[in-house]
């Protein structure tokens, strides 16, 4: 199946279904693109429909950004939460796009994300738990700023989210990703958190993982 002309780069691995599949959606970190998790699409239920997407932003020589992030040593290492909010809802209107493109079901999304990629499914789920029933969230934290400012306010009953962080991540600390349990708890949110001895990656087992978690949920 080809991919069709939408609001966001992508590419798809069709569903074993006819119709009405569910649709895992894939958010790449900071710096990569569509190509990376989508390796793992080979090793997921058939039955998903996946959906690999290309963040916006485009970096210098290569690869693509959900925001901007500024590594100035003298400004310290912050993010460009404007962006980062612009991207959380160009995400929820492709979710919405793509499932009407592709008549696959709506109800039964999932969204997983790596590093910059998990902070935004966070921002999505949290923001707009109508469009999201699982999350995803490997080697990322939440970012409590590009929340909308009433998703307290949200029903979470449906909502369940897998986390996981390598226990060695030099990149976004141990202690950050740590958080989300207790967060989530306080939300009601159905949440399983692990942690592997690993650095800024996808651990093997890490994968197997989460991927009986998905079977399970």
């Amino acid at each position: 199946m080809q991919t069709k002309s939408l609001s966001l780069e992508h590419i798809i691995r069709p569903s074993s279904l006819e119709k009405n599949a569910p649709v895992l959606f894939m958010l790449h970190g900071y710096g990569s693109n569509e190509e990376d998790l989508f390796s793992f699409a080979a090793e997921l239920p058939e039955e998903y429909f996946v959906i690999s997407v290309r963040a916006p932003y485009t970096l210098e020589p290569y690869g693509n950004a959900w925001y901007a992030i500024n590594f100035d040593a003298e400004k310290g290492k912050w993010s460009d939460d404007v962006q980062a909010i612009e991207s959380r809802d160009k995400i929820a209107n492709f979710i919405t796009e793509a499932c009407e493109a592709y008549s696959i079901d709506q109800n039964n999304v999932t969204l997983l994300g790596f590093s910059q990629g998990t902070i935004l499914s966070y921002a999505v789920a949290l923001s707009y738990p109508e469009k999201v029933k699982r999350v995803i969230a490997l080697s990322g934290y939440i970012n409590e700023n590009i929340l909308k400012d009433d998703y307290t306010n949200n029903d979470f009953s449906a909502l369940k989210i897998y986390a996981s962080h390598g226990s060695v991540d030099q990149v976004i600390p141990v202690d950050w990703a740590a958080k989300a349990p207790k967060f989530l708890d306080h939300l009601g949110i159905l949440n399983t958190y692990e942690e592997f001895p690993v650095g800024h990656g996808v651990a093997t087992q890490n994968f197997y993982s989460f991927k009986k978690w998905l079977s399970e949920n």
